[in-house]
């Protein structure tokens, strides 16, 4: 019986098919080796000194789940960068419709997982089992969205109304300044970051607001409606701060943390900073950080960089905020040569988010911004989170398939 004959490909599976953007994949995958070596050093001690279940006294728990995620994570990272990254457009609603409502559960008792009195996760499925932040894919799925609405923003016209009547004119002049554009942005944006602020989770809100913003104004939306947005959300801080004790108390102790703090709060920041005042230059070695021995409150999570510092010091924490560095531009690179304007929307979105993210967790950790709770990508303890990073860092492999190759003069 002779063999079929091999079916041609179509255009669309060749393009899918075209070559991985190898700097970017080397990086990614160096930034999460380190990331579990740093991971082990730092939870170690934490692990074993913990009899609670599902610890129970096992140093390598942490190591051992996270190592489970990565695994399952470049798995995942490698089958998105197989799919035609078009198809990103039509799974976005999906995407933002799925985020939005399990945000929603998360305030449902008995179908959310709180910690302290925070409703932030949920249990893989709903059932008993590990937890998630259903932010963290309410950020990816707000920039898919918009960036699948806004790469058709050129070739959409512009609304005209009666001119007529004074409603009418109206809308002419909000159309023209671009505010009837922005209404159906805004309204997600109020639904996602309504929903991730009162669980209380601010700095996810500001995370998800970061990837809007960018994809937003890439897209070519007006500067202004930026400059008149930070200047109310600055505003909004302000008043926070007159009237809100809370968050009164977060702006002292970060310009002076080592003032009087009756509630022990600056406690995490300080062991940190002496963490990485003790490092020196190139560190005490891996593996012998002293402030990981119960001083640092879990060094496995946002206070990891600290450790990090100790243990290889000024010199290996400068080249890792190198890799950092170079994963962001390369992923910039990546936007600037997409196919098609979805694509670039894409990956300024996601790597924007990611540098927002090392940004804001570096910061709090070197006492830059005040404290936000935000871990840092490949590094922190979270493995359904380090699974949706790895899974983004797919998306991004999966538009750089269909750079085109350059010509040949």
């Amino acid at each position: 019986m002779a063999r079929k004959a091999k079916r041609d490909l179509t255009m669309e599976e060749q393009l899918a098919r075209g070559p991985l953007d190898l700097p970017f994949l080397m990086l990614v995958l160096l930034l999460l080796g380190i990331g579990l070596v740093m991971l082990f050093s730092a939870s170690y001690y934490t692990a074993f000194r913990d009899s609670k279940p599902p610890v129970n006294n096992n140093p390598y728990f942490y190591i051992t789940r996270q190592a489970l995620y990565a695994g399952a994570g470049v798995a995942a990272m490698y089958l998105i960068s197989r799919i035609n990254y078009q198809h990103f457009r039509w799974m976005a609603p999906l995407a933002l419709g799925v985020s939005i409502v399990l945000l929603i559960i998360c305030y449902i008792p008995g179908l959310n997982a709180p910690i302290n009195g925070v409703r932030r996760w949920l249990n893989i499925l709903l059932v008993a089992g590990p937890t998630y932040q259903p932010s963290e894919i309410a950020k990816v799925a707000v920039v898919l969205f918009f960036a699948a609405r806004l790469c058709k923003r050129d070739t959409e016209h512009k609304k005209r109304f009666t001119k007529r009547t004074a409603t009418g004119r109206a809308l002419n002049w909000l159309e023209k300044i671009g505010f009837l554009e922005l209404v159906p942005y805004g309204a997600v944006l109020v639904v996602v970051l309504g929903l991730i602020v009162f669980e209380p989770h601010v700095s996810g809100a500001l995370l998800v607001a970061v990837g809007a913003a960018a994809v937003l104004l890439v897209s070519g939306i007006s500067l202004w409606w930026f400059i008149g947005l930070g200047g109310a959300g600055a505003a909004m801080v302000g008043l926070m701060y007159v009237t809100t004790d809370y968050v009164k108390m977060k702006f002292a102790l970060w310009l002076d943390p080592w003032a009087a703090d009756p509630r022990n709060e600056g406690f995490q920041f300080r062991q940190g900073m002496y963490s990485i005042a003790s490092g020196g230059l190139l560190g005490r070695g891996l593996g012998n950080s002293n402030q990981k021995y119960g001083f640092v409150p879990e060094p496995e999570n946002d206070m990891i960089f600290s450790i990090v510092v100790e243990e290889l010091g000024l010199v290996g924490a400068f080249l890792i905020l190198l890799l950092f560095a170079l994963l962001i531009l390369r992923g910039y690179w990546i936007a600037l040569h997409a196919r098609d304007k979805f694509g670039m929307l894409t990956v300024v979105g996601i790597i924007t988010l990611l540098a927002a993210q090392t940004f804001f967790n570096i910061g709090v950790v070197t006492g830059l911004i005040p404290n936000t709770g935000i871990s840092l990508p490949f590094f922190s303890y979270g493995g359904t989170a380090l699974m949706i990073q790895l899974a983004e860092m797919g998306m991004i492999l999966s538009i750089s398939r269909q750079i085109p190759a350059p010509r040949k003069d």
